[in-house]
């Protein structure tokens, strides 16, 4: 076992930014991440894909190769390919495909991202479906690009890896968006913020100028959406423009927005809160990431979602207040070198309702219809969530031990904001009064073998006296 004065979770904008900043401060770092090389999702194998796939995914992407780059410090050591399974008091439970291990750390900093937004539809499930963020982690860890695609949905995201699927020789058969054309003009209404957004818009513009000279359609205001095939999907119908539309296709990509990855900090026992203009639920804690937990912080799109540069800052951030803390830096210096950070990060988080205006999430997947699975693992409807409410289940956990929704694989991820949003819905209560599913360890599957490991390791440190 070893012990570390920062061991920071997730290894993407936020994670390996103050992973740097802290060993710089003087502090020993552990940096924990499940990929086999640090980058998050948005600059994911960066340290390989930027050089030869830096045309097909773009000058924002090849901005992540510094900081990969910068954690080549002797004070950082790198978990890589090693899950969080579990983390209380300061003791964190690894593991790995070598087997299970246990660090202590002074501080834990939770730097895990954002996940993309379930959207559950009709026929989500089939072969063949999958996330437009996971299409573009296939671009970034192997090279391959999705053919023959409909992107469905709404977002930035949705443009990007459009544009991109162009640049890599694959153009998408359609773009079929469940935003409106007034929800973009509604987000221009906000015109301070909107001119402050400038550049951000100038590349949306772009983006879609390319993806139209490419020839792909593009759907606006789209509803009634449903996936159809037998063995795998074979085509997406959908209303739009006053008529039923159906496309065929070989694979569908989904998408309607990200919202913060709350695993590590539920189990960690970090408070949460509705955030109705993301429409999600976040971790509270202070300007510089420290929650109401001891020794545990938050920083990046885990915390609140604000892109690749807001994370960085809150990265950055939050490992000098963690310095600071330990006494590795005093607070003028603190002050000082965060000051602009703080006037940055501002500036990039301001821009966000901007964006949440222009891209809301699809309402028919907030809260799908009684035949939609709302609960993939374990194969429960929203129909079968809805009965449990109606039977008497006062709260998300309760539904989970009468539907078995959120007991899978993924302990909730996919399905806990569609319970806890029917959950409110069916109750008539606002989503900010509703509890979220629980987290129990273990976060990530883990094997007995792994188990076992930690246990002998623990006994054989105590029978020397070095575990307390």
């Amino acid at each position: 076992m070893s012990l570390f004065d920062l061991a920071i979770v997730g290894a993407g904008a936020a994670g390996m930014a103050a992973a740097r900043e802290g060993a710089e401060a003087g502090m020993s770092v552990a940096l924990i991440d499940e990929q086999p090389r640090a980058g998050g999702q948005v600059y994911r194998n960066v340290a390989r894909a930027a050089r030869p796939m830096g045309e097909v995914l773009g000058e924002h992407y090849v901005q992540g190769a510094p900081l990969a780059a910068a954690l080549e410090h002797e004070g950082i050591t790198h978990f890589a390919g090693h899950a969080l399974c579990g983390i209380e008091g300061g003791w964190l439970a690894l593991s790995s495909v070598e087997g299970g291990c246990r660090i202590h750390a002074r501080n834990v900093l939770l730097a895990t991202g954002a996940i993309e937004r379930p959207m559950p539809v009709p026929g989500w499930t089939l072969p063949g479906v999958m996330t437009v963020g996971a299409a573009q982690v296939m671009l970034k860890q192997s090279g391959v690009a999705v053919e023959n695609a409909v992107l469905v949905g709404s977002g930035p995201l949705l443009h990007l890896v459009a544009v991109q699927l162009v640049r890599a020789g694959t153009p998408p058969k359609a773009l079929v968006e469940t935003r409106k054309r007034g929800d973009a003009r509604r987000a221009m209404l906000m015109w301070r913020l909107a001119l402050r957004a400038t550049p951000y818009v100038k590349r949306s513009i772009a983006d879609l100028v390319a993806v139209r000279n490419a020839g792909v359609a593009r759907y606006m205001a789209s509803r009634d959406v449903a996936l159809l095939g037998e063995r795998r999907v074979e085509a997406v119908a959908f209303s739009s423009g006053g008529r039923r539309r159906e496309v065929p296709c070989e694979a569908v990509l989904l998408h309607h927005g990200v919202i913060p990855h709350l695993q590590a900090s539920r189990a960690a026992g970090v408070p949460e809160v509705w955030n109705e203009g993301q429409q999600a639920f976040v971790p509270v804690c202070d300007t510089w990431g420290r929650t109401e937990v001891p020794h545990v912080w938050v920083a990046g799109d885990g915390a609140w979602i604000g892109g690749a540069r807001a994370a960085e800052l809150s990265g950055r951030i939050a490992a000098l207040g963690i310095a600071h803390d330990l006494g590795y830096v005093r607070s003028a210096e603190r002050d000082r070198r965060t000051a602009g950070w703080f006037e940055e990060r501002e500036f990039e988080l301001s821009l966000r309702p901007v964006v949440e205006r222009a891209f809301p999430p699809y309402p028919a997947a907030l809260a799908p219809a009684d035949g939609v699975t709302l609960c993939r693992c374990e194969e429960v409807t929203a129909g079968e969530v809805r009965n449990a409410v109606r039977s008497g289940a006062q709260g998300a956990n309760q539904i989970k031990v009468m539907t078995r929704a959120g007991m899978g694989r993924c302990q909730g991820r996919m399905c806990g904001d569609g319970v806890a949003r029917i959950l409110a819905d069916e109750r008539g209560t606002l989503m900010g009064d509703v509890a979220p599913l629980g987290v129990r360890p273990p976060i990530k599957p883990i094997t007995l073998g792994a188990l076992a490991q930690m246990h002998h390791d623990a006994q054989h440190a105590e029978e020397e006296g070095g575990d307390d």
